[in-house]
């Protein structure tokens, strides 16, 4: 009886289907799905997406050569090809050594030359260049919610963000909790607040919709929930929603805000008419200053403690 022999082609066809078959499945099972960091609405996130891309096409020159040779060396010398040469004794190539060495040092070479460029172009604190007047809104990380303030418009809004779109946002960050961080995938860079600091953050909505925004930094108990929404809408609408939410009977100040600050989770967005232009330079100094306080105090103690010895 004459032994079969197995045809050559058959396992690569085979792992080929396979290959095909899960990029089919992997494709419809995310058709429908809305990924705002690979589906930006923001000028600074859409240059963040073609960096993401660019990386990713560079390094696939070194990754799919892997792949690729790790199939291939699998099928052309395995136990049961007798076919391959084994010789394990052989001078080096100098060619073969410079594509394994040349191309990854080529590749850092471009990255960092990529990298140092966008790390000034994507900077948070550098302004976006418009010629539409730059809107100044203060962020306060609080526990666990958002509290965000327009000094210019004397509004003040908790878990919901309200922009114009194609106008430039400068973002004062802050925080009266643990530390968070400031992110909404679809516009762009996140960044972090804390407290007795100030951060910058610059982002620019390209489109009108309602995008989502998190705290991605672990902060306590209320964290998951710590989520906010943010509406870019047309100049006008904006300007008709700012001078209604100006004229609220809710009014923020200091005491109101001692209240706001308390650790709490809040579902529903709160506005306010904001009665205290300064609020956000209290919130960021109010810890220094108590830390000024107590050292202060400690001082004081300390010459009494001398002058008490002497």
């Amino acid at each position: 009886m004459k032994k079969q022999t197995r045809t050559p082609w058959r396992a690569p066809l085979i792992v080929s289907l396979i290959t095909v078959g899960l990029f089919a499945l992997g494709w419809w099972l995310v058709d429908d799905l809305y990924m705002p960091v690979l589906q930006p609405s923001g000028a600074i996130a859409d240059q963040q997406l073609t960096l993401l891309i660019f990386t990713v096409v560079l390094s696939a020159v070194v990754v799919l050569p892997v792949f690729v040779m790790l199939v291939v060396f699998a099928l052309r010398y395995r136990e049961g090809n007798t076919r391959a040469k084994y010789t394990p004794e052989w001078s080096e190539n100098k060619w073969l050594e410079l594509v394994w060495w040349g191309i990854p040092i080529a590749i850092i070479v471009v990255l960092s030359v990529v990298t140092y460029l966008t790390s000034h172009s994507l900077d948070p604190y550098r302004a976006i260049e418009s010629d539409n007047q730059t809107l100044e809104v203060q962020v306060v990380a609080l526990q666990w919610k958002w509290l965000f303030i327009y000094p210019e418009l004397g509004v003040a809004t908790v878990n919901d963000l309200v922009i114009p779109v194609d106008r430039p946002v400068h973002f004062s960050l802050s925080a009266d909790a643990p530390m968070s961080a400031f992110w909404v995938p679809a516009l762009g860079s996140q960044i972090y607040s804390m407290n007795s600091m100030s951060s910058q953050l610059n982002l620019i909505a390209d489109e009108a919709g309602t995008f989502q925004g998190y705290n991605t930094n672990i902060n306590g108990e209320g964290y998951a929930e710590m989520t906010f929404e943010v509406n870019a809408v047309p100049d006008e609408e904006f300007a008709a929603w700012s001078e209604e939410r100006s004229e609220s009977g809710h009014v923020l100040d200091r005491a109101h805000y001692a209240e706001l600050a308390q650790p709490s989770t809040m579902p529903d967005p709160m506005y306010m008419r904001l009665a205290d232009t300064e609020l956000y330079q209290y919130i960021v100094m109010k810890n220094m200053m108590n830390h000024s306080a107590d050292d202060s105090d400690s001082a004081t103690m300390d010459a009494m403690q001398h002058g008490g010895a002497h």
